[in-house]
């Protein structure tokens, strides 16, 4: 059976079209009209082997806020519907990620309590056309609309695209290891028998 959801969303600000398969080798097709944020996007389906297609329509004359929270509401609901019942899958993921010299972790629980602790100080504005502070509120807009309990924590870094970089590859190898199937699981992994 496959693992996959597709989902669009259209409002006064934006139309995006998401399709997001786990099982999948890492391929993406991303266009939100943020460059920075595009490879991010990608860089995330790549390290987490999901095949990813993003295609993102929004108001980037105001800036980029309405187009990168709404990109992450959009892929959390499809998150959350490839994963379906979330039977047999390990539920949790932590990852560390070192792009130079910064260094990122993430650990997230797929618990159906939507939390997200993001502790990374960014030191540049910018990245691009993207605002850094952007990269909380899509983080956030993901958690809430997956279900996911995230923590996001950056050790080390000078360098804001490195800095990113490396949350994004860690969100992608976390999610990889907590969406991971294991045959030994039966049901949900929590002993009150739901997620």
């Amino acid at each position: 059976m496959s693992r996959t959801a597709s989902l669009e969303r259209i409002t006064g600000e934006t139309a995006i079209k998401v399709s997001w398969t786990l099982d999948g080798s890492g391929q993406s097709q991303i266009a939100t009209g943020i460059g920075f944020f595009d490879h991010m996007l990608i860089l995330l389906a790549k390290h987490g082997l999901f095949d990813l297609t993003v295609e993102a329509k929004g108001d980037l004359f105001v800036d980029g806020h309405h187009t990168v929270e709404d990109t992450g509401i959009v892929m959390g609901q499809a998150l959350a519907g490839a994963l379906g019942d979330k039977a047999g899958i390990k539920r949790y993921g932590t990852a560390f990620v070192p792009m130079d010299e910064a260094l990122a972790m993430v650990s997230l629980d797929i618990s159906g309590r939507p939390y997200l602790v993001f502790d990374a100080a960014l030191p540049g504005e910018q990245v691009g056309q993207f605002d850094s502070e952007l990269t909380e509120e899509f983080l956030r807009a993901l958690s809430i609309h997956a279900g996911l309990t995230l923590h996001v924590r950056l050790l080390s870094g000078k360098n804001t695209h490195h800095m990113i970089e490396a949350i994004f590859k860690a969100l992608g190898r976390a999610l990889a290891e907590a969406t991971r199937r294991d045959e030994r699981i039966k049901g949900v992994m929590s002993t009150k028998g739901m997620l």
